[in-house]
Order: C-alpha cells, then sequence, then structure tokens
C-alpha cells in the first residue's frame, strides 16, 4: 500500500512539472515575452524576454532581449553619458527612438541602423533645433531649423546644409526667400531688408552676381550685371541722375548683416556608438549550417545575383514570405572573398601600342588648359560654337616657342570650341590645376577594353575623375552641331543627368600616316569611394540587351542589360519628383536635337559592406545570408557611412552617392519577354549612381537603314534603333517602371 502511494505522490509530481513547462511554452508561443534577469539562462533562439545587462567596457542595457541581442524596446547607457531609449532590431537601433547626448542635447525620431533616418527631431544643448527629413545622420529633405542666435530657415535640405527651394528669417528682421546650394544662396532668389530695401536677381555663393535689381523702399531702383570684385559691375539707375550710390556698398555693408549661421555640430554620431555585439560575431560562424535549411527563390539569378556581388542583407518586408514558393531549398556556398578590387584596364605604359598617342594627349591638354584666356563669362557668344572657332598647334619634339620639347612623334593638335568647354570646365565646377593633374600628372591612364569594329578607345584617368573617349568623325559633328542647345541645357539645369563633357580634341600625327585621332574627355560617373557592385546599361529595349554571360564570369566590372536587370529602384518622394522632372527634361533636350541610341547607366554599392573603400572592401563571389537581416554591417576601422562634419561630405545629389533601397524582382519563367520582373519584397539598402550616356548617336541614315531592316526580322519595338520622338518615350515609360517612389 505504502509502495503504491509513493508511486501516485511521484507520478503527480512529474505530471505537475510536465504541467508548469507546457503552461511556460505556450505563454512563450503566444506572448512572446517572459521575464529573465541577469542571472537567468540565456533565452532559447527566437524567444524575447527582459533583461537588464552590464556590458563590457561600462555599457548598461535594460529592455527587451533575443539570440543574445537587443530586439524590441529597450534603453541603452554608455559610460560617457550618452543614452538611447527606443526600438532595436537585432542589436541595432531601428525604429522610433531617442538618443541624448550628456550635453543635454537630443534626437528623438527615427532611426535605421543606428543611423537617424527618416523623421525626427534635434534639440541642441545651445537652443538650436531642427525639425525634419534625415538620411544617414544628415539633415536632408524638408526640415526646419530654429538658430539660438534667434535665425530661422524652412525649406530643403541636402547632406546637411540649405539646398533647393527655402526661406531664411535673420533675427534682425531681414529675410531671403528663393534658391540654395551647398549651404549658401545661389542661383534666383530675393532678400529684403529690414528698412525695405530689396534686391532680387541672381545670387552666387551667398552674394548677387549675375543679373539683378536693387530697389529702395522710395520706388527707386538699380538694374545691372553684378559682381562681388567690381570688374564686370555694370548697371543703371531708375529714374536716372537721382542718386549718388555705389554698388558694391550691397557686399561691404547690406550683406554683414546677412551671414547665415552655421549651426550646432553634434559632437559623436548615434550610428558611432554602435555596439559590436559579439552575437553578430557567432552568427557568421554557422552561416553554413543555416543557408542549408533557408527558403530561396526558384530563378537561378535570385540565387546568384547579390549573393555573388556583395555581403548585403535582405529585409524582407511583411508579407514578403508569402511570394516564396514553398518547399524550395538551396545549397549553402560559404562567401569566398577578394581582399582587394583591382582596378579597371590595363596601364598604358612604354612598349603599349597607344604610348605615344598617350603622351600626346597629355602634352596637348596641358598646353590648353595651361593657356591664358580671358576672364570667363557665362553669357558666350554665338560667335563661341561656331565649328571653325578650332585651335591648331604644333608638337615637335624639339619644343618650339609656345611648347616644350618631348619625346613623342610630331604631331599638331586641335582644340574645338576652346572656350566654350573652359566655361562648361567652370560650370561643372572643374578646377583648372585638378583637372590637369588628373589627366596629365604622373600617373599613367588606362585603357578599358580593346577597341571594337569601329576602333574606338576608352581611357580612364588613374584617379578615376575622367573618362576619354576616342571618337568617330560623324560623332564630334554631332556633338559641335548640339553644343549651342547643350550648353544652354546644362546651365539651367544643375542636376541634369546628361554625360558632363569637359573638352573635345583631336591629335594629328605628321608624315606619312597623317592619323587623325579626336576624343572627348567626359566626367566618369562611377568615380567615388565605394565599390560599384552592379552596374547595368539600360535602354528600355530588349533585342540583344544580354550579356551571355554564365553567372561565375559575372563581376562588379561586368556591364549588365536590359534583360539581365532584376531589380527596382526605390528612391524617398522628394528624390523620386526630382528624378522625374529630370528625366523627362533630358530626354526633350535629346528628342529635340534628334538623338537617340542613349542609356541609363547605373551602378550601386550595397551599403552592407564593411567599408566603403576601394582599396580594402572584401568583395564577396559567394552566397550571402539572407537570415541576417537589416542595414549596414559597420566595422571599427572603416565605418559605411557619411563623414561627422558636413564639410567632409561626399557630395549626395541626384545620381551621385544616392542613399536608396533596391528591390529584387523575378522575370515570370511562362513569358517571352519580360523588361520588369515581378517584386519580391526583399530590399537592400544601396547607394546609387546613375546618368544618360551615348547621347552623340542622331538619327541618321544608317539608323534609319538599320530599323528598315531588323523591323522585318523583329518586332519593331523591340530594337534599339528607332525614331528619337519613339526612342525618348520607351526610353521613360522604362525608366519609370524600374524607378519608383519608395512607399
Amino acid at each position: 500500500m505504502s509502495k503504491k502511494l509513493g508511486f501516485r505522490k511521484a507520478l503527480e509530481t512529474r505530471l505537475k512539472k510536465s504541467q508548469v513547462a507546457a503552461k511556460k511554452k505556450a505563454i512563450s508561443i503566444f506572448t512572446a515575452m517572459s521575464v529573465a534577469h541577469v542571472d537567468d539562462e540565456e533565452p532559447s533562439p527566437g524567444e524575447v524576454c527582459n533583461v537588464e545587462k552590464d556590458l563590457p567596457k561600462g555599457d548598461f542595457y535594460t529592455g527587451q532581449w533575443s539570440g543574445n541581442l537587443p530586439h524590441g524596446d529597450g534603453k541603452y547607457l554608455w559610460p560617457d553619458g550618452c543614452v538611447y531609449n527606443g526600438e532595436w532590431y537585432k542589436g541595432k537601433m531601428m525604429g522610433k527612438g531617442k538618443f541624448s547626448w550628456p550635453s543635454g542635447a537630443t534626437y528623438e525620431g527615427e532611426f535605421s541602423s543606428g543611423y537617424m533616418d527618416g523623421k525626427g527631431t534635434y534639440t541642441g544643448f545651445s537652443g538650436d533645433t531642427y525639425k525634419g527629413s534625415w538620411v544617414m545622420n544628415y539633415k536632408h529633405g524638408e526640415g526646419i531649423q530654429s538658430y539660438a542666435n534667434g535665425d530661422y530657415y524652412e525649406g530643403q535640405w541636402r547632406g546637411g546644409l540649405q539646398d533647393g527651394h527655402g526661406k531664411y528669417l535673420w533675427k534682425n528682421g531681414n529675410y531671403y526667400i528663393g534658391q540654395w546650394r551647398n549651404g549658401l544662396m545661389n542661383d534666383n532668389g530675393t532678400l529684403v531688408w529690414s528698412n525695405g530695401n530689396t534686391y532680387d536677381g541672381s545670387w552666387e555663393d551667398g552674394f548677387p552676381g549675375g543679373n539683378g535689381n536693387f530697389k529702395w523702399s522710395d520706388g527707386s531702383c538699380y538694374v545691372g550685371i553684378w559682381s562681388k570684385d567690381g570688374k564686370d559691375q555694370n548697371g543703371t539707375y531708375y529714374p536716372s541722375g537721382t542718386l549718388d550710390w555705389d554698388p558694391q556698398r550691397v557686399y561691404l555693408e547690406d550683406m554683414k548683416e546677412c551671414k547665415i549661421c552655421p549651426g550646432e555640430k553634434m559632437p559623436i554620431l548615434p550610428s558611432e556608438k554602435i555596439p559590436n555585439w559579439p552575437a553578430m560575431a557567432q552568427k557568421n560562424e554557422g552561416r553554413q549550417r543555416r543557408l542549408s535549411k533557408l527558403h530561396h527563390y526558384s530563378c537561378s539569378s535570385v540565387v546568384n545575383d547579390v549573393f555573388a556581388a556583395s555581403e548585403g542583407n535582405p529585409r524582407v518586408e511583411d508579407g514578403a514570405v508569402r511570394s516564396l514558393p514553398e518547399n524550395s531549398t538551396t545549397r549553402g556556398i560559404r562567401p569566398q572573398f577578394k581582399k582587394t578590387l583591382k582596378k579597371q584596364g590595363q596601364t598604358i605604359s612604354k612598349g603599349h601600342k597607344n604610348y605615344e598617342l598617350m603622351l600626346n594627349l597629355q602634352l596637348g591638354i596641358r598646353h590648353s588648359v595651361g593657356r591664358p584666356g580671358p576672364a570667363i563669362s557665362l553669357d558666350l557668344k554665338p560667335s563661341a560654337f561656331d565649328p571653325k572657332e578650332k585651335v591648331w598647334t604644333k608638337f615637335p619634339p624639339e619644343g618650339s616657342k609656345h611648347t616644350p620639347p618631348h619625346q613623342s612623334c610630331d604631331f599638331k593638335w586641335k582644340d574645338y570650341c576652346p572656350l566654350v568647354f573652359r566655361t562648361l570646365r567652370k560650370l561643372f565646377n572643374v578646377d583648372a590645376a585638378d583637372y590637369m593633374l588628373s589627366i596629365c600628372g604622373n600617373d599613367a591612364l588606362r585603357e578599358l577594353s580593346s577597341p571594337g569594329k569601329s576602333g574606338m578607345f576608352f581611357y580612364l584617368t588613374n584617379d578615376d575623375k575622367y573618362m576619354i573617349k576616342t571618337m568617330k568623325k560623324a560623332e564630334v559633328k554631332v556633338l559641335i552641331r548640339m553644343l549651342p542647345a547643350y550648353y544652354n541645357h546644362v546651365q539651367s539645369f544643375q542636376n541634369t543627368l546628361v554625360t558632363k563633357f569637359c573638352g573635345l580634341h583631336c591629335v594629328k600625327l605628321t608624315g606619312s600616316a597623317q592619323k587623325k585621332v579626336r576624343f572627348v574627355i567626359m566626367e566618369n560617373l562611377f568615380c567615388t569611394q565605394y565599390v560599384i557592385h552592379r552596374r547595368f546599361d539600360l535602354k528600355g529595349s530588349s533585342h540583344g540587351r544580354t550579356t551571355f554571360k554564365p553567372e561565375s564570369e559575372v563581376d562588379p566590372t561586368t556591364t549588365l542589360k536590359d534583360l539581365d536587370l532584376n531589380y527596382i529602384f526605390r528612391l524617398q518622394k522628394l528624390w523620386f519628383q526630382e528624378f522625374c522632372r529630370q528625366v523627362n527634361r533630358d530626354c526633350d533636350f535629346l528628342e529635340q536635337e534628334r538623338i537617340m541610341d542613349y542609356s541609363m547607366l547605373i551602378g550601386f554599392h550595397f551599403r552592407e559592406v564593411s567599408s566603403p573603400c576601394a582599396s580594402d572592401v572584401p568583395t564577396p563571389t559567394g552566397h550571402q545570408d539572407p537570415e541576417n537581416e537589416g542595414s549596414p554591417r559597420l566595422s571599427q576601422a572603416s565605418k559605411d557611412q557619411l563623414p561627422a562634419d558636413p564639410s567632409g561630405l561626399s557630395s549626395i545629389r541626384l545620381g551621385i552617392s544616392m542613399p536608396a533601397r533596391a528591390e529584387k524582382t523575378v522575370r515570370k519563367t511562362d513569358c517571352e519577354v519580360q523588361l520588369v520582373g515581378e517584386p519580391t519584397g526583399v530590399f537592400y539598402d544601396v547607394i546609387l549612381f546613375f546618368g544618360i550616356i551615348d547621347i552623340l548617336q542622331d538619327y541618321d541614315i544608317t539608323k534609319k537603314l538599320e530599323h528598315a531592316y531588323k523591323s522585318m526580322q523583329y518586332d519593331p519595338t523591340s530594337i534599339s534603333a528607332v525614331d528619337p520622338k519613339q526612342y525618348s518615350k520607351r526610353f521613360r515609360d522604362f525608366i519609370f517602371k524600374i524607378f519608383v517612389e519608395d512607399t
């Protein structure tokens, strides 16, 4: 009897324990929450609990915790007095939160991977406040700034500085309404002084410059050309002879009352405080094992693209899992890394077949750019664009009165429309000394590839700033014909996406050969500290628009085409609106000039790569781990972020260094030709570069014959050679499908 009672008691005790365990398990499943303390056992993977943790180096965290990382709501305290209280995602400040500095300054708003990114308000220790949009720690988009000295600005920002349309109100009652660039009044705007005087017109770097009129409160005015140094100052008083006044007083006296407040600088950025969690390093150790358990897309392009290009980690948005095929699996392939990314092209050294041509080019550029000329005015006379406006210079090996001795062959050098291209370089903010140093310095040029049937070559300067392309005579004629319209276009639209031409020249070898080599110098779209992991040349046509390369041979230097594209690019609202406006302007310009066969060249850098410097970025060639969601993983040595000082900011503008999101797409297998695939909901944080290139092909008789011939063999809408109007419409329709607003 006693044995039965003992057995029964033991059984009841065991049942109670199992019921308690089952209850705990049910609570963890349905509430996803339990309470744990520092001394308790670590929670199981995927479980979220509340913790209080003393961390290395005196840090302290209290809040929700999962997978040995902060995940959910939590508060993090650093020994220096900085505090973050808000949402976390796998060890990163992500979502809404508040960051406080020991000085008393605070930022409250949205975060992304530790960056202030989205809508937020910064309140400085001195009294400065900013409320508006942020991108990667910088004021960017619409925002309102109230300064500690009483000044006030409301308008557009870019990279931490006023840029775009905005209003600035000084404490003394003066105010300016108009355009800004790089934190200064530029282009068109109106400044009203508290005494009633007004200047309305053009601005250059914070001062009146160009056409403008100064109006006094009594109605009299001065209308003319304004110049800070006074050399080009010229104007008329109305009514005439009523006032003895020097316009330079505006620069020397009136503008002293209108200084732009620099604002308060943050001592340290929240993204610089991101802890280096041991769990993140431990995750990589199990990557091979976990990859074998992950679902993936059935299309081979999905398996092999970004995974081969970078350590980019996809973020799967709500509902995205539903787009995954069921029962799909993938082999786990461990990423292989190259320690350095080799520069494109072959260095042209002595013995190279084009070595003498390079020397001739460098001698000619040094002569052209270094030659003294008149002061540059943006208002060019029609004669400057005359096709006959060209300068020939002889370069004998022994030297001459105007040229130095050299070791190359005897040659002649021609400058086409030198004043126009000199002015264009000024418009593009190209410094003459830097330009000369890039092309004519001690470093040799690099030849990108061997010539095709046309015999055209491409060269890159060693610093990657400029690309040099040899040209056919027909292309030179097209560029000179459209040069007046091109000049007006790039002068009118600072954010134009069309190629920026810096010079047009010709080398003529003397002797029996009498060979002429014409070439154009352009700004290189991909001159950046970021590694370009993928690049695409897109026209919006389908016939022949693929690289025909196996995936294993595609690397970061491969230029892919329309049918290789498996992304759409999501831009923030303001960027997207400006992008659409500028694409329409540029296409209208090219259509009016009867240009076709141009492309949108796109390159992007995955922000998840540990360093933006090309010299030390590991470039993956295998698969990534899609489970490690979120935004950039940041190394201690070199973080993929913008510098703390806005003056050192790599200029973010339309088409250059633009933060965006790339969404993976998949084409339907049952469809013959599908230019744009179906969105999958898998996103990557990227830095975008793009521009419109190859804008020197007009719709001549050759292209008309090509169109007629190919139209008999293929679908006329699929071929590249079509009428400029039709080409422009097709190009826009395609571009506006792959670039969309990020909602």
